[in-house]
C-alpha cells in the first residue's frame, strides 16, 4: 500500500493509486508471459495468492516468483472451492469464505468459457476495485495466450498431417495421400519434382514459410521427419525451359524469366544447401526423394549451394523374369510370416521397417515413429527370418534392398506368375545378363575415369569394410579425415550420395558384383 503524502486529501491520494496500478497492470500486459507477470504482481500488492480458475475449480495459471508450497496448496484449494460456489451462484463477483479459512476475492473474466480472477486473503480494503481493473486486462491477455496456444495446436497438427500425407507417399499409398491432401490443400499434383532444403534447424520453420510463400501456395512443404536439418517440398515442374532449375543452371532465369525456385531458395537463405530431383510422377514420390538428396550431396560443395539429379538410380535392368523370381524367394520367408500376437507386426509392416531401415538407418526410428528398441527388435527378427544378417553384412543390405525394388516394381506379379512351377534364381544370375553388366559399367564408369583419390580403389575397399568409415580408412593406411575426404569427392564424382543416407552404396556394390570386382 502506498502511504499518501499529509497534503494530499485520501479521495485524490486513492485515485493517484488506482493510477499506478493501472500504469503497472498496463506495462507488464506488454511483457512475455503477461498473465503468470500480472498474477505475481496482484499477489505481492494484495498479499494474498492470485490464480486463474476456470468453472469447474480447475486452476489455468499461477503467479511467477517463487512461493511456499504448503500456502500455495491452500491457497488454491481455496480459491478452487470458492469458483465453484460462485459459478453455482452465476454470479460475476463475490467474496466467499472467510471463518476458520481466508476470504477469497472473486471477478469473472470477460472470456468466453467462464473465468475467475481469485485472490485468496488479501488485507487490501481496495482490494474490488483493484481486481475489477486487472481483471479488464487479465481477460485481454488470457485470450491472446489461448488464441496463441490454439494457433500453435492448429500448426502443429496441419504440420502432423502434412508429415502424414508425405509418409504415405513414400509407403505407396497415393490414394490416401490424395484424400488427405485433398482436404488440406493445395491438392497434390500428378507430376512432382521433390527438393531436399538442408538448413539450420532453429530456421526449419520459416525457411519452410517462405518456399511456400515463393511458391505460390503450390508447394507442399514438410519439415523432416527423419532429418532435423532437412526441409522437404514437393512442387509441380518447372513447364518448358524452367527446367533449368534441375540442371542447376546458375542464371536468374530462363530467357530473363522468373529464376527457379531452388535459386531463390539459396538467394533468400544464404545458409540454405537444396537438392532437386527430377521430374516424376507422384506415385514415384520415394524414388524423386532419393534423387533429391543425391542431388544435395553434390550441392553441399557446388558453388551456386545447388544442384539437380543427373544419374539413373532405376534398377529395373536388373529385373526380367530372373529377378522377380529372386526378389520373391529371398523375400518370402518374410512374406509368409504370421504373427504369434495380433499387436506384432505383420509381413507388411516388417518389409515397410526394412525399406525403411535400408535408407535411414537408425534414423527409421524416427521415419516410423517407434522407439529404438522396438527397431532393433524388428531387425533381429528380420534378420532370423531371412536367414542373413541384414543388420550387419552389406551384402545382405544390398541384396534385401534389390529384393525390395523388383518386389514392389508394377510389373512384378505378372512375370512372378509367367515364370515355371519350380524354377529358382540366384542373385548371380540375375546380376550375370547382359542388361546388367551394362547397367554395372554405366554405374562404375565415373569412378573409372577419376583419379585415385576418389577412384575405383576407395569405394572397393570402403564397400568390402561394409561401409563402416574407421574400417574403410585402416585399410587404405591413411587417417579418418583422409578417408571421408575421398568419399566426399566420390560423391562429387559421381553426383550421388555415399555418406548420407540414403546412400548409392547398394547400387554401387551390386554393380562390382556383377563385374566380378568385389
Amino acid at each position: 500500500m502506498h502511504t499518501p503524502p499529509s497534503d494530499v486529501r485520501p479521495d485524490r491520494a486513492d485515485r493517484v493509486d488506482r493510477a499506478d496500478d493501472v500504469l503497472a497492470l498496463a506495462r507488464l500486459a506488454t511483457k512475455r508471459g503477461a498473465v503468470r507477470e500480472m498474477l505475481g504482481w496482484l499477489a505481492r500488492r494484495t498479499g494474498g495468492p492470485a490464480v486463474l480458475v476456470g468453472d469447474t475449480g480447475r486452476v489455468l495459471a499461477g503467479p511467477g516468483g517463487e512461493h511456499d508450497p504448503a500456502v500455495a496448496r491452500v491457497a488454491v484449494g481455496a480459491a478452487a472451492e470458492a469458483t465453484v460456489e460462485l459459478h453455482r451462484r452465476g454470479a460475476a463477483s463475490a467474496v466467499l469464505g472467510g471463518g476458520e479459512g481466508p476470504p477469497v476475492h472473486l471477478i469473472a473474466l470477460d472470456t468466453g468459457p467462464r473465468t475467475y480472477l481469485a485472490v485468496v486473503g488479501p488485507a487490501d480494503p481496495h482490494c474490488g476495485t483493484l481486481l475489477a481493473d486487472a481483471a479488464r486486462t487479465l481477460a485481454l491477455c488470457w485470450r491472446l495466450e489461448q488464441s496463441e496456444r490454439a494457433r500453435r495446436r492448429i500448426e502443429s497438427a496441419e504440420e502432423y498431417s502434412r508429415e502424414a500425407v508425405l509418409h504415405l507417399l513414400m509407403v505407396g499409398s497415393v490414394p490416401a495421400a490424395q484424400r488427405i491432401a485433398g482436404a488440406l490443400r493445395p491438392a497434390l499434383p500428378a507430376m512432382v519434382q521433390m527438393y531436399v532444403i538442408e538448413c539450420p534447424h532453429a530456421r526449419r520453420r520459416e525457411i519452410a514459410r517462405r518456399i511456400d510463400r515463393e511458391a505460390g501456395g503450390g508447394a507442399w512443404v514438410v519439415p523432416c521427419p527423419v532429418r532435423p536439418n532437412h526441409v522437404l517440398a514437393l512442387v509441380p515442374p518447372e513447364p518448358g525451359p524452367g527446367a533449368a532449375a534441375v540442371r542447376g543452371d546458375q542464371r536468374g532465369g530462363p530467357h530473363g524469366g522468373p529464376a527457379p525456385l531452388d535459386l531463390l531458395i539459396v538467394r533468400l537463405v544464404p545458409e540454405c544447401r537444396v537438392g532437386v530431383s527430377a521430374a516424376v510422377a507422384l506415385r514415384d514420390t520415394p524414388t524423386a526423394y532419393e534423387q533429391a538428396i543425391h542431388a544435395l550431396a553434390v550441392a553441399r560443395n557446388a558453388p551456386g549451394r545447388r544442384a539437380g539429379f543427373g544419374g539413373d538410380v532405376d534398377v529395373t535392368v536388373l529385373a526380367g523374369p530372373e529377378g522377380y523370381v529372386w526378389a520373391s524367394e529371398l523375400l518370402a520367408p518374410c512374406l509368409r510370416y504370421a504373427p504369434a500376437r495380433r499387436a506384432d507386426p505383420g509381413p507388411q509392416e516388417l518389409l515397410g521397417t526394412l525399406g525403411s531401415w535400408l535408407s535411414f538407418g537408425g534414423a527409421a526410428s524416427r521415419h516410423l515413429k517407434i522407439h529404438r528398441n522396438t527397431l532393433a527388435a524388428r531387425m533381429r527378427h528380420l534378420d532370423e527370418l531371412l536367414g542373413v544378417e541384414v543388420s550387419r553384412s552389406l551384402a545382405a543390405q544390398s541384396a534385401a534392398w534389390l529384393a525390395l525394388r523388383l518386389h514392389t516394381a508394377p510389373q512384378a506379379a505378372a512375370a512372378r506368375a509367367q515364370a515355371p512351377p519350380g524354377h529358382t534364381a540366384t542373385l548371380d544370375a540375375v546380376l550375370g545378363t547382359p542388361a546388367a553388366g551394362a547397367w554395372a559399367r554405366a554405374q562404375l564408369r565415373p569412378l573409372e575415369q577419376a583419379g585415385p583419390a576418389a577412384g575405383l580403389e576407395t569405394i572397393r575397399t570402403w564397400l568390402r569394410a561394409d561401409a563402416r568409415l574407421p574400417a574403410a580408412a585402416t585399410a587404405l593406411g591413411i587417417s579418418l579425415p583422409g578417408a571421408r575426404k575421398r568419399l566426399t569427392r566420390a560423391e562429387d564424382v559421381l553426383g550421388r550420395s555415399l555418406l548420407t543416407a540414403p546412400s548409392a552404396k547398394y547400387e554401387l556394390w551390386l554393380a562390382m558384383r556383377a563385374l566380378g570386382s568385389l
